[in-house]
């Protein structure tokens, strides 16, 4: 049996991916489930702050958090996707980089903020990068990270590994990741649920966190790290 290298495979897979992705991801930024997102980031920040957008992809959402002021470093695994950003995202300013949520080359304390969406349920060890944005992030910084809710279609893909198969998707809960958030000392300070259709407010405004988190397609949280 061959071995399974998941950051390559990871690689090789959203490079496959990008063209599809690419299709798609300004509609989503614009008018679907990552429509609220930049707003949010933009409460809790100052214009001119720095903002790493881990798990770029074409750079669409480093686009948006440029456009509402603020200094913005686009880094994606895949090669294509960060091809497609420089190609594709004309302003100068926004830097786009290849490279790994698992080693993110800046220092110690770098970044005001990080906005991860869809990017810690397809690594290995989600702690570990997790661990690793909390290290690049300033004390009192903030995390914008969003986890797959349990009704999101893409949650498929680690379905192969009920088979004894190999994938490259973790089905981590929004409430695990609350945990393991809290467990890294980082406050969770505002977040929401994306809903897919049919999904009314009445059907979860009044229920607690864990189970209006039940029925999202994503839940994005808001933490920020808490000083030392």
């Amino acid at each position: 049996m061959s071995s399974f290298d998941w950051k390559s495979e990871a690689e090789a897979q959203w490079d496959n991916r990008a063209s599809f992705w690419n299709k798609k991801s300004r509609n989503m930024w614009d008018n679907g489930s990552r429509k609220d997102i930049v707003p949010l980031v933009s409460n809790h920040l100052k214009k001119g702050s720095k903002v790493l957008d881990i798990g770029c992809g074409d750079g669409y959402g480093s686009y948006k958090l440029y456009g509402y002021g603020f200094d913005v470093t686009g880094i994606d695994l895949s090669k294509e996707m960060i091809q497609l950003a420089k190609s594709g995202v004309k302003e100068e300013n926004i830097t786009f980089m290849h490279g790994d949520v698992n080693d993110i080359p800046f220092e110690d304390n770098y970044f005001d903020a990080i906005l991860a969406i869809n990017v810690l349920e397809w690594v290995e060890d989600p702690l570990r990068a997790l661990g690793e944005l909390n290290r690049v992030v300033k004390n009192n910084g903030m995390l914008c990270v969003g986890i797959l809710g349990p009704t999101a279609g893409p949650r498929e893909n680690s379905y192969p590994r009920l088979l004894g198969e190999k994938a490259i998707c973790n089905t981590m809960m929004p409430w695990e990741f609350n945990k393991m958030a809290a467990d890294l000392n980082l406050k969770y300070a505002d977040g929401f649920g994306v809903y897919k259709d049919g999904v009314q407010d009445q059907h979860y405004e009044n229920l607690p966190i864990k189970l209006k988190q039940a029925l999202t397609f994503m839940w994005v949280s808001m933490l920020q790290k808490e000083g030392e």
